[in-house]
């Protein structure tokens, strides 16, 4: 059975950092696209950052480039998202999705995660 489960989310004032975490099991990350997107309250869920499988490319929203790093440990089977410069407008629900292709919309994603919960707040 495919499970997405995503942790590390929380509290962390504004200008802090958080390393998200989505780790994957019933299948084997390595052959897989890894997105991560986030959904604030009342607004559309949005591509943040994906990676592919085939040599690791990332991509970025423009929102979020420079501030965060998104990175796989295929021995591990996790994908990380490391968020640093965290500003109160990155406040959202963030979710890590597999698929065959990198890529920042969400139709293009078959398997989701529970999401966690960031809140970047003084």
């Amino acid at each position: 059975q495919v499970q997405l489960v995503e942790s590390g989310g929380g509290l962390v004032q504004p200008g802090g950092s958080l390393r998200l975490s989505c780790a994957a099991s019933g299948f084997t990350l390595d052959y897989y696209a890894i997105g991560w997107f986030r959904q604030a309250p009342g607004k559309e869920r949005e591509g943040v950052s994906c990676i592919s499988s085939s040599d690791g490319s990332t991509y970025y929203a423009d929102s979020v480039k420079g501030r965060f790093t998104i990175s796989r440990d295929n021995a591990k089977n996790t994908v990380y998202l490391q968020m640093n410069s965290l500003k109160p407008e990155d406040t959202a629900v963030y979710y890590c999705a597999t698929g065959i292709i990198a890529t920042m919309t969400v139709g293009g994603y078959d398997y989701w995660g529970q999401g966690t919960q960031v809140t970047v707040s003084s």
